[in-house]
């Protein structure tokens, strides 16, 4: 809901301060006082285009800031797009226009776009006018308000477009990877065969890296092992000269005991040299390899790593690569056979779409029969009787097929017996236009639209009783919004809960534009103005009170 305007050194408006209140609130004046430019200031800080004649003569920028009672859905498309407001604090939007064609927005303090403003003003405020071509008058919303008139629950189309999508969206997918791999089958077939002979293995190449290394260094000490036994055996060697050592000690030191102990360590080291030579012998034959075995570690290597390099892969990875490829080339074998499934599964999507879609749009060709009967129902009494009304639902093309349905939903008019049925913006006039507006809002009774709608000389061209019947319905609408109507008929200026009255004066030299609230006794001059012109009548102000009582 709006609740503040406030603006400066816009047109004729050097500075005016405005409070808004809940219902209807009503804007009146002589022709030329003003009204549009209030209008015009509010379109600003909507963020409708800034233009520089908007600046007041002489002032270096147009300022209007309004403040709203914002909803929650305003206040979480705020923080999408980055700002932060304080929930349940008062919205604040500020349009800045500078004489030299700069401009600027503001929202809660922050800089925005102008593309921004307009998008929250579009959820803020409704402007019907004679040259509105909003709301109601776009087509693209049409669909949208007879879904809220007919309470549909739109969410199995939704669900199932979701599915049916993805379903697609997967059978794609198939496609192109089963003809990337048709491409490939021949590659694919030959790798995988030169992996399955390799068969690879984790490790493998740290395993054959490790025993070959052991095997080059046992070779080496088999070479040291030979130049030991030599030291040690042989007529020569150091064992053939203790066991003659010992010998000789043994003989002799029958005659001399002196030389038992010699002769025991001597048999020592005789018996200490063969288990030497014992474990020569054994680390001998642990060190001795078949050079073939060699040979093929060596080779084996050498066929790892270079079809590792082959495939740009790690060596210990050519495994996991087999795998992968088999598993690419038992999709390729499968994928007639899974393709297949996938088409099932689009199919029976489409179906179940298809089903939901069409309940959907049964709902919408029931409601619209209403909606027709309802807005048919307020023609007459806004003096369109010989005007007809008729909702369109007409099936889209496949490709335009959405989770909103596959409807095409279109409100069309035609205004005389025998006319053709068109769309609203082009088939009305102003007058006309506003009336059918407002036929269409009372009929629709949407819940969930602007808080706020301005009604811009809704009343042109009628009087009496038709007059009586736009006040009726407007006040009727106030129950449900607050509603702004620049008028220039008594009959609705008096349904108003507040009542503004908007007067243009000159101290000769500058002309102004300025708003005052109404009170009940000002009120009452105003519609007597409004019903007997420039001299005013006590008959005329009788027929205004009468008004303002009923």
């Amino acid at each position: 809901m709006l609740t503040a305007l406030s603006i400066r050194d816009v047109v004729l408006i050097e500075a005016l301060d405005l409070d808004f209140g809940p219902g209807l609130g009503v804007l009146t004046g002589e022709t030329g006082a003003g009204k549009s430019i209030l209008l015009d200031a509010l379109g600003l800080a909507l963020g409708r285009r800034g233009d520089v004649s908007l600046v007041r003569g002489g002032a270096a920028q147009a300022v209007v800031t309004a403040t709203f009672d914002a909803p929650a859905a305003v206040v979480a498309l705020l923080e999408d797009n980055g700002l932060e407001v304080e929930p349940g604090e008062p919205l604040i939007v500020r349009r800045i226009v500078k004489a030299d064609g700069g401009s600027r927005a503001f929202v809660a303090d922050q800089p925005a776009s102008a593309a921004l403003l307009r998008e929250i003003g579009a959820r803020l405020v409704e402007i019907h006018g004679q040259h509105d071509d909003r709301g109601l008058l776009a087509p693209a919303g049409h669909r949208a308000l007879l879904d809220t008139f007919a309470q549909t629950d739109a969410a199995a189309v939704a669900a199932a477009h979701g599915a049916w999508r993805g379903a697609e969206g997967e059978l794609a997918a198939a496609r192109v990877a089963i003809d990337a791999a048709q491409r490939d089958r021949d590659w694919l077939e030959h790798a995988v065969g030169e992996l399955d002979t390799l068969a690879p293995e984790p490790g493998e190449e740290e395993t054959l890296a490790d025993r070959r290394r052991l095997m080059q260094r046992a070779e080496k000490v088999a070479d040291d092992l030979t130049a030991i036994e030599a030291h040690l055996e042989g007529a020569d060697g150091a064992m053939s000269h203790l066991r003659q050592a010992a010998r000789v000690l043994e003989r002799v030191s029958e005659d001399h005991p002196a030389l038992a102990d010699a002769l025991a360590a001597v048999d020592r080291a005789v018996i200490e040299g063969a288990v030497a030579e014992e474990r020569l012998r054994d680390a001998a034959s642990a060190l001795m390899h078949d050079p073939r075995a060699l040979e093929d570690d060596e080779a084996r290597l050498f066929e790892l790593r270079a079809m590792a390099r082959k495939h740009r892969v790690q060596p210990d990875d050519l495994a996991e690569l087999a795998d992968r490829l088999r598993g690419d080339l038992a999709r390729l074998n499968a994928g007639e056979e899974g393709l297949a499934a996938l088409e099932d599964r689009v199919a029976a999507t489409r179906a179940a779409y298809m089903a939901a879609a069409e309940a959907l749009s049964a709902q919408r060709v029931a409601a619209a029969a209403r909606l027709d009967a309802a807005v048919a129902g307020e023609l007459a009494p806004l003096k369109l009787d010989a005007a007809r009304f008729r909702t369109v639902v007409a099936t889209l093309a496949e490709g335009d097929w959405s989770a909103a349905g596959r409807d095409r939903v279109e409100f069309e008019i035609a205004t005389n017996p025998g006319a053709p049925f068109g769309p609203l913006a082009k088939i009305a006039s102003g007058g006309e236009l506003s009336r059918f507006i407002l036929a269409l809002k009372v009929a629709l009774a949407e819940e969930g639209g602007a808080a706020t709608m301005i009604f811009d000389e809704i009343d042109r061209g009628v009087g009496g009783a038709v007059a009586s019947a736009i006040g009726d319905r407007l006040a009727r609408l106030a129950g449900r919004a607050q509603l702004l109507v620049v008028t220039h008929s008594p009959q609705v200026a008096a349904r108003g809960a507040a009542h503004l009255l908007i007067a243009k004066s000159s101290d000769g030299v500058v002309t102004r534009t300025g708003v005052r609230p109404l009170g009940d006794a000002d009120r009452r001059e105003e519609i007597a103005r409004m019903l007997s012109g420039a001299t005013v009548t006590d008959e005329a102000r009788a027929q205004a009170a009468r008004l303002l009582e009923s």
